[in-house]
């Protein structure tokens, strides 16, 4: 496999993907345009990191297809989230430690494409949320980190307790909490909703749920 370290390829690929009549034979997940200065800015004290590249048919195939979806409670849309689309994903260093991680989704909002990126701790605790790209007319709410940093301090845990709670009120449910930045994109806020709580599950699947088995596929080696 090619190392996938051209800047931008991955939102030139996205914005082919999402115009009008695209059909791409082989979907690329989301990776981050400059990583070296991404990670530097989201971790200031690491001192590299490893980036790693898997999908959802290389780590289960089609129970963890499955599981995957009963978790989102949503369907992954055969164009953009097929079983075979390659995810990135990075170990932050520090010296030879792991500190955090840093991963992207694809998803699709009213308006187009959109990139989510998390950074979370060694537990799966977000501790930044930014989009690489958002395609909305009110995107400058959605960058607002007014709006961002309610996402910080949020596991997978507090986005499933969320679906548990649907159409009741309940003080624990803190993505529930959540408010809308934008005043006539409410879907592309519940597609940010959408891209985090998946975002999260496919870490927990690449990384927390497969400890003393990291994929094989590592495109680029340490960057120290």
């Amino acid at each position: 496999m090619i190392a996938k370290t051209t800047a931008g390829i991955s939102v030139i690929l996205l914005a082919l993907l999402f115009s009008p009549g695209a059909r791409l034979h082989a979907a690329v997940g989301c990776s981050l345009n400059d990583p070296d200065r991404d990670i530097k800015r989201i971790f200031p004290s690491s001192t590299g990191y490893r980036s790693q590249f898997t999908s959802i048919a290389e780590r289960g195939g089609q129970p963890l297809l499955a599981q995957i979806e009963a978790k989102l409670g949503d369907k992954l849309n055969p164009e953009y989230e097929s079983i075979d689309v390659e995810y990135a994903y990075y170990v932050v260093l520090k010296g030879k430690d792991a500190i955090g991680y840093v991963h992207g989704v694809n998803e699709k909002g009213t308006f187009g494409g959109m990139q989510v990126i998390l950074a979370t701790d060694l537990n799966g605790k977000i501790v930044n949320m930014y989009y690489q790209k958002v395609s909305s007319p009110e995107s400058r709410s959605f960058r607002d980190k007014a709006f961002t940093d309610q996402f910080v301090g949020l596991s997978l845990s507090d986005f499933l307790h969320h679906d548990a709670m649907k159409g009741s009120t309940d003080p624990a449910d803190k993505v529930g909490a959540i408010k809308d930045p934008s005043k006539k994109s409410n879907g592309d806020f519940l597609a940010s909703l959408r891209g985090v709580k998946k975002n999260l599950i496919l870490l927990d699947a690449f990384v927390f749920s497969a400890k003393g088995g990291e994929s094989n596929q590592i495109q680029e080696g340490e960057k120290q």
